[in-house]
């Protein structure tokens, strides 16, 4: 009984945090593309790196407090919130939309700079949060 209780708890700090990530995912990634175009994905990448920056401090948090992987703390603000603000599949997609359309060059830019400023996101983030 214990168990199915942590799960339903579990359960619903990922829901609440998903119920803040996803529209703000929404919005960010309109705003952005409203801004600066949509020719390429740069509402995307603009979230996925934001997202990787606030994983990185989450991180460093939790790992400076001890916390698991399974904590409330992680529960909400890493698996719910970052897990439905950030998204792998809207970067995917449009990859492919891209080079379905002829455009490699901007397809591997999109991988490049997913991938190296993400990286680099959740590394300074990291840094930025053991301070």
């Amino acid at each position: 009984m214990e168990h199915l209780i942590e799960l339903i708890v579990g359960a619903a700090l990922v829901s609440a945090g998903a119920i803040v990530g996803t529209p703000l995912r929404f919005f960010v990634s309109r705003i952005v593309g409203q801004r600066v175009g949509e020719t390429f994905p740069w509402g995307t990448l603009v979230v996925n790196v934001t997202g990787c920056f606030v994983m990185g401090l989450i991180a460093a948090f939790a790992q400076r407090h001890g916390l698991s992987g399974s904590s409330e703390y992680w529960l909400l603000l890493a698996t719910g919130l970052l897990g439905s603000y950030t998204t792998v599949s809207s970067f995917a997609l449009q990859t492919l939309a891209l080079a379905r359309d002829g455009e490699s060059r901007a397809a591997l830019g999109n991988v490049a700079l997913s991938v190296g400023l993400c990286l680099g996101a959740v590394a300074l983030g990291f840094a930025g949060g053991l301070r």
